[in-house]
């Protein structure tokens, strides 16, 4: 075909229509059969980031989505490429993350031919309808228009969750066959406020709550100012998820901040009167135990209707948008004396009120953090230290996050820490603060890794640096997989596949481009990770725990 028979494809339509949604970046790596996806990229103003693994256009496309709000979208090529994917896939499923991901497809008519053609796949649109929230294999470019308005329509109005749209060779390089109109974003309808009698409901158990508290998930992330405003109102404390992390600043007042692993915590929740739930499921691995056993009233706010009893049965359940609903709530209290100290904030120039318990419950909690790996926590201390205090964090799923950094370090706003507590991947850090920092440059980025986890995305650093990023990786290598090592002790299993060998990190990292340091002395972790933000550029600072003098 000539330049000319390029010029309105399939292909061309699908990154039109994702463009005019706002969505200016994608992921990926361009690929023998992908490449009508990447021609129009540069004409659209798109920037595109070449991620050395499919994995890492994946968690690039979700750090970049959580600082935008809007959904990641990764291009991968067929076959290998999309396959390459599909933790990514899998995680933003279990994590709740909006993506978008397309990719090629064998011609209409040659399915299940399994005739040899390069990157023959059996079923693809199958293969990832087992783990998203929905796969589609598109018959024209109108279908495939329309299957990018189906995703945003989800991502605004339901649980968002993955969507992969797989587009046959012959439709993605043909002409589209979709009028412009048809590639305009839709307009968002209006946030859904909930029943107006279960809001009512609602409203009439919290007002006579003595002891409220509000558990607040990653379904409450874009309703950070009503969250506060309830929680003022009512003089609850907040405990978060960590997917919640930072809904309400850590350090007001009545933050117990993203403790919900920790037992201390946990018993907040389950002694209050009426326990608030906003937009989460209550997961046991973002609880450590099976379920929560509250003895009061459970009122739960999700935009899917199949979360409001999952894990916990919900005395009053109400189906919307958390930000619409809180505001409903708010409305619906009775009116409050705040002359008597009982209004919330927002009505008065008075500080919230708090429930004297407060403080022996926040030390509970501290006490009980700092039990678990003494020393991994005075480290993880001695990092947040470090940290600016608008800084994001991309964690891994290491020790030094999920048992430490994830509760000593205070945020103040939402989608400042970047993990995955239910899939809990490997190699998931250092991508995700790629896209973050992509994303966004007023902010700084940092991802906190272990050694085993950045194995599994050591290459993105080359990414990171062909970018031009300022980043900073912090590596802290415990020797290898220190749980998994504890887990087979623990069984009574002499340690097998768990001491790694470690390259000279600092080295490793110079060779990439990147400026590499090591640290040897406790004293000087917080130094020279203050030192690593400030200079710029693509830092990596490699502490070595168990040598740490």
């Amino acid at each position: 075909m000539s330049e000319e028979q390029y010029a309105d494809t399939a292909g061309r339509a699908v990154l039109e229509t994702i463009r005019a949604y706002g969505v200016a970046t994608v992921f990926g790596i361009p690929g023998t059969h992908n490449l009508e996806l990447y021609r129009p990229l540069a004409e659209l103003g798109m920037r595109a980031v070449t991620n050395r693994h499919e994995q890492g256009a994946g968690y690039g496309a979700d750090g970049w989505a959580q600082q935008t709000g809007l959904p990641g979208v990764v291009i991968t090529t067929s076959g290998p490429g999309l396959q390459n994917a599909m933790s990514a896939i899998g995680t933003a499923f279990c994590e709740s993350r909006p993506l978008i991901v397309l990719s090629p497809g064998v011609a209409l008519g040659a399915e299940f031919r399994d005739v040899g053609t390069l990157h023959e796949t059996k079923d693809a649109t199958a293969m990832v309808a087992a783990i998203a929230e929905w796969s589609r294999r598109v018959t024209s470019g109108a279908e495939a228009v329309d299957a990018v308005h189906d995703a945003f329509a989800l991502f605004r109005t339901g649980r968002p969750r993955p969507v992969h749209i797989e587009i046959p060779l012959d439709v993605l390089e043909g002409p589209a066959g979709v009028p412009a109109a048809a590639r305009t974003a839709r307009p968002a309808p209006a946030p859904e406020p909930g029943d107006p009698d279960a809001v009512g409901a609602a409203a009439a158990v919290i007002a006579q709550a003595s002891s409220p508290v509000i558990i607040a998930g990653g379904g409450s992330t874009r309703a950070a100012a009503e969250v506060t405003a309830l929680a003022e109102r009512l003089g609850g404390p907040v405990l978060t998820t960590l997917n919640g992390k930072g809904v309400l600043d850590e350090r007001h007042p009545l933050s117990l901040g993203s403790n919900l692993r920790i037992a201390a915590a946990r018993e907040v929740a389950e002694s209050a009167d009426v326990l608030v739930v906003l937009g989460s499921k209550l997961g046991e691995a973002e609880l450590w135990v099976p379920r929560l056993e509250p003895g009061g009233a459970v009122v739960r706010v999700d935009i899917s209707a199949a979360q409001l009893h999952k894990n916990l049965e919900a005395s009053i359940g109400i189906v919307g948008d958390t930000a619409a609903v809180v505001r409903a709530l708010l409305a619906a209290l009775p009116a409050v004396d705040a002359a008597a100290g009982t209004g919330s904030a927002a009505d008065t120039d008075a500080e919230p009120r708090v429930r004297p318990d407060l403080d022996a419950r926040r030390a509970a909690i501290a006490a009980e953090v700092h039990g678990i790996l003494p020393e991994t926590v005075e480290l993880a201390e001695r990092i947040a230290d470090a940290l600016p205090e608008d800084a994001i964090v991309a964690g891994d799923s290491s020790q030094i996050v999920y048992l430490a950094l994830a509760n000593v370090l205070r945020q103040s706003r939402p989608h400042s820490l970047l993990y995955t507590p239910t899939y809990a991947t490997l190699g998931y850090g250092l991508p995700a603060a790629i896209g973050a920092r992509v994303a966004q440059t007023e902010r700084p980025v940092v991802t906190v890794i272990g050694d085993g986890a950045l194995m599994f995305c050591v290459n993105e650093l080359v990414t990171a640096i062909e970018q031009r990023l300022d980043l900073t990786v912090v590596c802290v290598d415990n020797g290898g997989y220190a749980e998994i090592k504890q887990n087979e002790v623990d069984r009574g299993i002499r340690p097998v596949g768990v001491d790694l060998v470690q390259p000279d990190w600092a080295a490793l990292a110079a060779a990439f481009g990147a400026s590499g340091r090591r640290v040897d002395r406790l004293v000087d972790v917080r130094p020279a990770i203050a030192e690593a933000v400030a200079a710029g550029g693509v830092q990596f600072v490699h502490v070595p725990q168990g040598a740490l003098g």
